[in-house]
């Protein structure tokens, strides 16, 4: 690992910091732009722009104009954000890592953007996406090991948060699209409740599963910008709301341990030896702390949900670009374009049952949670470390049951292989109980930190 190029930093200290005067926008704008300068033709988390400096000094000084006094300023007050290019933000094109025409892609600001920057953030730039949010990789390498992937769709987000280019970048997440980039450089990953951060202003994949999350480089980073971006978050939620899952204080948890379900079986299988090895030393970390983990048969028919979910995206991917697929279908790449045709081969019937077959698992899974008493379920994040070369951006099958589900998921850094490549922890959480994953979570970093 080259270590200059892994460097993330914290999006709540530098929040703080800009808040408090020193540096002043100005002076971070000149700090960000050296540093992007210097690493991303290395990794290349950003998509080229003539003249970002320039334009990031002139928000830089609009911004400082708003607000002369820096500590009465919003949360975010001069933080430099990456954004995910199938976002559209004003002032700059949204490619979608594709070769169509920008004005073809264009469209209104983002809701999301549109929060951060009421909340004073600054946009660093886009970052590289998989061809629209699919399976077609971009340039982006991973900084941990420039010959390894990054994950994807979402890699120059992960990347750049990674590379301690920005502490906070946006991504999205159709199926794996956020936690499995965050496993593979090491940071934080969030993806919310499924419709928990508007996704006006993104250009669709699978609108059934497509969903807002985010990337910083440690929980309190995420617990920072979560409630700034996600609808009607709840700031009284946290561990203690329950009948289990306090907070560890002197050698004891209030209201009792949090308990964690591991799923086995077939969905459990699907991660490699790396990976499950891994998972095992983080349960046995975790047991030792006093937390209860209890292994529960929940996915048996994993096969069969995978197709199903495979039957809905494709099915959808292939209406959402019906229109500009008819247009310029030679400009797709081929992986692109074979999801696309396949797509158009799926019966509206079968995506309806599919859909319907999903709603009974959603229903199915959260009956059998309740009945075991979990508060969280834990899985490796991905398959294994980051696989050597570009040409993928590896298998997004252990974020699948929970993306289908529309649960609240996330990955914590846990952990290296002895190569040297970084492994995640996923952590999942109750629909529409964002809040309750992230103060819980934060239990589990400690307890991983501190092994």
């Amino acid at each position: 690992m080259d270590k200059s190029l892994v460097r993330p930093r914290s999006l709540v200290r530098e929040a703080a910091s800009l808040r408090s005067g020193v540096p002043t926008p100005a002076v971070h704008v000149d700090r960000l732009c050296a540093r992007i300068d210097q690493v991303d033709p290395l990794i290349h988390a950003f998509v080229p722009e003539p003249g970002r400096s320039d334009r990031l000094q002139a928000e830089a000084r609009a911004l400082a104009a708003r607000h002369p006094d820096p500590a009465q300023a919003p949360p975010l007050y001069g933080v430099a954000v990456g954004i995910k290019d199938i976002l559209h933000v004003d002032g700059l094109p949204t490619h979608a890592g594709s070769m169509l025409p920008p004005g073809v892609l264009a469209g209104p600001q983002a809701t999301v953007v549109d929060r951060l920057r009421a909340a004073g953030a600054l946009v660093a730039g886009k970052t590289v996406t998989a061809e629209f949010a699919g399976s077609a990789p971009g340039r982006t390498r991973n900084p941990h090991r420039p010959g390894h992937t990054p994950g994807g769709s979402s890699s120059g987000s992960a990347a750049a948060v990674a590379a301690g280019l920005v502490p906070l970048a946006i991504g999205t997440q159709t199926i794996g699209s956020v936690v499995r980039p965050a496993a593979y450089c090491g940071v934080v990953g969030f993806r919310p409740t499924f419709g928990r951060i508007p996704t006006a202003g993104v250009i669709p994949n699978a609108p059934s599963f497509d969903t807002v999350g985010l990337f910083t480089a440690d929980l309190a980073g995420a617990a920072l910008a979560a409630p700034l971006l996600c609808d009607d978050w709840d700031h009284a939620a946290g561990p203690g709301d329950g009948a289990s899952g306090g907070a560890w204080a002197d050698g004891a948890w209030a209201n009792g341990a949090p308990v964690l379900g591991v799923p086995v079986g077939p969905y459990l299988d699907r991660a490699g030896p790396e990976a499950r090895q891994a998972f095992d030393r983080q349960l046995a970390l975790l047991a030792a702390r006093g937390l209860t983990v209890r292994r529960l048969d929940l996915l048996a028919d994993f096969d069969e949900l995978e197709r199903q979910a495979q039957t809905i995206n494709r099915f959808e991917m292939a209406a959402s670009h019906r229109d500009w697929f008819a247009r310029f279908g030679e400009l797709y790449r081929p992986e692109t374009a074979a999801s696309i045709r396949h797509g158009r081969t799926v019966d509206p019937a079968d995506r309806a049952a599919a859909l319907r077959a999903r709603t009974a698992f959603r229903e199915r899974l959260a009956e059998r949670r309740h009945r075991a008493g979990v508060d969280l379920l834990l899985a490796p994040s991905a398959t294994g470390p980051a696989p050597l070369g570009l040409d993928s951006t590896g298998s997004a099958v252990m974020s699948l049951p929970w993306s289908c589900a529309g649960l609240p998921a996330l990955s914590l850094p846990a952990g290296v292989t002895a190569a040297g490549l970084p492994l995640g922890l996923q952590v999942v959480g109750e629909a529409g109980a964002d809040e309750r994953l992230l103060a819980l979570a934060a239990v589990l970093e400690r307890v991983l930190d501190g092994a």
